[in-house]
Parts: C-alpha cells; structure tokens; sequence
C-alpha cells in the first residue's frame, strides 16, 4: 500500500473473498506482532485465513474496503457472541484499518456498513470489545452509538503489560 490517503469515491465496501486473504493477513498480522490491539500473539498463517474468510461466510460476515486496484485497506467482520443458543441474537464485532489509511474515516465507514449487514441478518444487539487504551477505537465506536457497559481489568498480558478490555454496546 502506497502512503498517499485514498480518496472516499475509490473506496469499495464488500463482503469478503478467499482473494482477500492475504491483504486481510498483512493488516491483522501486524497488529499480532507490534500492538496489543488483538490479544492474539500467533501470526495467522494463510490457511488460517481462509478458514477465516469462510467462518465468516455466511451468518457472521465480513466485510473489506478496497481500493480501485483491489488492495484491501481494512476489514471487519461479526462473530458469535456467546456459543450458548440464547445469545443467538447478539454478535461481537472487530475492524482494522491498514495503518496508511487510518485517521481517513475508514473504519467508521467499515462499521456503518457492518451495523447495517447486523441489522439486516436480524441481530439484536452489538457488543464491542475493546483494548483499554485504544482511545481511536473507543472513539469510533462512540460515534456509531456504542455506550460503555464496561470495564474487563487486567484480563489480557501481552508484552509483558497487563491489559484491560473496555465493553462497548449498541443495541441494533
């Protein structure tokens, strides 16, 4: 990805293909190995990916915001919230923004799509789960209407740094 800001127009947001694997895993891996914005320490691995990509297929999609060379930009996906059937109707979200395009209103762009693809699969309820000190993101999620439900303290270590998680809810 080049540095120069992309321009909204050039911007397409669409579900997820298998083709958007390895763009999905440049963003995801280094947020792994350089943040504590994923909990996850492990690079995925492009199998992992795909399984991914299918996992969120179909009733917990995903979504990619390309540019017009079809270089994906950022992504953000639904997942289960719970495995227990009551909680059927509530899903977790995520988004990442490659960091040459953030501060640009992609990922509120990428969430506004993604709320509109909850509500419309028939989901009740959105809960965000958040790193403590991640401001941009709880921000973000302000904006689009999460209100604070919560605080999870010191429930991740990476890095050597004890992390909490803030909770973060819109009810679709």
């Amino acid at each position: 990805m080049n540095s120069s800001e992309p321009t909204e127009a050039a911007i397409t947001i669409r579900l997820v293909a298998p083709g958007d694997a390895e763009g999905i895993r440049e963003i995801y891996n280094r947020e792994v190995i350089g943040s504590t914005i994923t909990f996850d320490m492990v690079e995925r691995t492009l199998p992992e990916q795909l399984e991914w990509i299918a996992d969120h297929s179909g009733s917990y999609p995903a979504l990619v915001a390309v540019d017009a060379a079809g270089t994906v930009l950022g992504f953000a996906s639904l997942s289960a919230y719970r495995p227990r059937p009551a909680y059927a109707t509530t899903v977790e979200n995520s988004v990442y923004v490659h960091q040459d395009a953030r501060r640009t209103g992609l990922g509120s762009r990428l969430m506004a799509e993604l709320i509109a693809l909850a509500i419309a699969h028939g989901f009740h309820s959105m809960i965000a789960r958040i790193v403590g000190d991640h401001d941009a993101s709880i921000a973000m999620h302000a904006a689009l209407g999460f209100k604070p439900i919560g605080r999870e303290h010191e429930v991740g270590r990476k890095f050597g740094t004890w992390l909490d998680v803030v909770l973060m809810q819109r009810m679709l």
